[in-house]
């Protein structure tokens, strides 16, 4: 189910609709700002921002707002990334006002208590820790680190403990004020209300947001050399990332390259890479490829663990694959069984009504519209072997891979 409601508040907030029968129903607020709009000094703040939310408004303290939505059996949360912020929740569809209302309160009237702040920095530098000490997760943040280096979009979204531990209240009001404007936000909705009521709660609860336009100003990464970091720390396995800068969101050889992406090691356990390095030669347990497109850059990455004595094996064999792809178009067939396996896989996201408020919700924030599924199709239908050779030739050539190991 699709068709979408898109509205627009006079202080500049967007709101889309999604509208479902169900009885559970998905909202959040999403914010155009993340850890590389942080200036000087506020290393970690978009994040730890996420966290204090949740410490105390004008009208709650931070138990009431955690049992605000748990009493009726709901459920709140937030994440952070690099160019975003969201803050949402899940809820039966009856208690929509409950959870447009408890949304606006974090966001227009948190007060972040000096004592609570102190504590959470605690928090957070446990979840750095917590990272570090996990090294399927740290290497992409030293990727990413890598490849941008010199460039605020390289920068850890946690942060480190020193920057955490030098975060002030004052660093916060000044980010809120200078980020969290109606023209960055919107509010993505899926659930079983009538799009005027939903617009009138917004409305209602949202009209404490600025209205003063806050262009997004960031400094694009342009400059870019290849490098390869090796950790030698002492692990029982080799982790192992590869990869490039990629196009942006608004670049047309995105679509190519998502696709692309999906066949070489995307979810599905037939992807080239799984069959290759696992299936039909045992060599990892989990291997993966991604994308990540930026409003001006993106991140290709491939990713495996796997014992020392086979990391130049398992490094030759995914060249091959990538190479493969480069160097040969595929054949309209498998081009084709290619595409209706990622249309499916798409149709079935999309059922995913969580995930879909928030794609939907990023959609209008990014590009100021959303796509219709059979839309999306159409771009997908309409690529050709010679497209995914072009955007392979372009990410996948070797002389332009970075790499980050550890263990060895």
């Amino acid at each position: 189910m699709e068709s979408y409601q898109i509205a627009k508040l006079s202080n500049g907030l967007r709101i889309i609709h999604q509208y479902t029968p169900n009885k559970v129903a998905y909202c959040g607020l999403i914010i155009g700002v993340g850890s590389r709009d942080e200036q000087a000094g506020e290393h970690g703040l978009a994040h730890f921002l996420e966290h204090v939310f949740f410490k105390g408004t004008k009208k709650r303290n931070a138990t009431q707002i955690l049992r605000r939505m748990d009493e009726v059996g709901g459920e709140l949360n937030a994440y952070t990334t690099k160019e975003e912020t969201c803050v949402y929740s899940t809820f039966l569809a009856k208690d929509y006002p409950r959870a447009i209302e408890l949304l606006a309160d974090l966001i227009c009237n948190s007060t972040f208590p000096e004592r609570e702040l102190e504590r959470e920095k605690q928090v957070v530098i446990d979840e750095i820790y917590s990272y570090m000490d996990n090294p399927s997760e740290a290497i992409l943040d030293d990727f990413e680190e890598a490849i941008f280096r010199g460039y605020p979009i390289g920068r850890k979204i946690l942060g480190s403990a020193e920057s955490v531990k030098g975060l002030t209240r004052s660093d916060i009001l000044s980010f809120i004020e200078r980020n969290y404007t109606a023209d960055r936000m919107v509010l993505s909705s899926v659930g079983n209300i009538r799009f005027e009521k939903l617009v009138a709660l917004v409305e209602k609860f949202f009209n404490g947001v600025s209205s003063e336009a806050s262009p997004i100003k960031r400094i694009a990464p342009i400059n870019y050399e290849p490098i390869q970091v090796h950790n030698p720390e002492e692990l029982a396995q080799c982790y192992y990332m590869t990869g490039n800068r990629a196009f942006n969101q608004k670049e047309h050889e995105r679509v190519a390259l998502s696709l692309l992406v999906e066949m070489l090691g995307g979810n599905s356990m037939g992807s080239r890479l799984n069959l290759r390095l696992r299936e039909k030669n045992g060599l990892v347990y989990e291997i993966e490829s991604n994308y990540t497109p930026y409003s001006d850059s993106g991140v290709f990455s491939v990713y495996f663990a796997c014992d020392s004595h086979n990391l130049e094996r398992c490094i030759r064999l995914c060249h091959e694959e990538m190479s493969k792809l480069s160097e040969k178009s595929l054949t309209p067939l498998k081009l084709e069984r290619f595409k209706a396996q990622y249309k499916a896989q798409m149709a079935i996201a999309s059922e995913n009504y969580e995930g879909s408020m928030l794609s939907i919700g990023k959609s209008l924030l990014v590009y100021d519209k959303v796509d219709e599924l059979d839309r999306i199709y159409e771009k997908i239908d309409a690529l050709t072997p010679d497209d995914l050779r072009n955007a392979a030739e372009k990410v996948f050539d070797p002389r332009k891979l970075s790499s980050v190991t550890y263990g060895v």
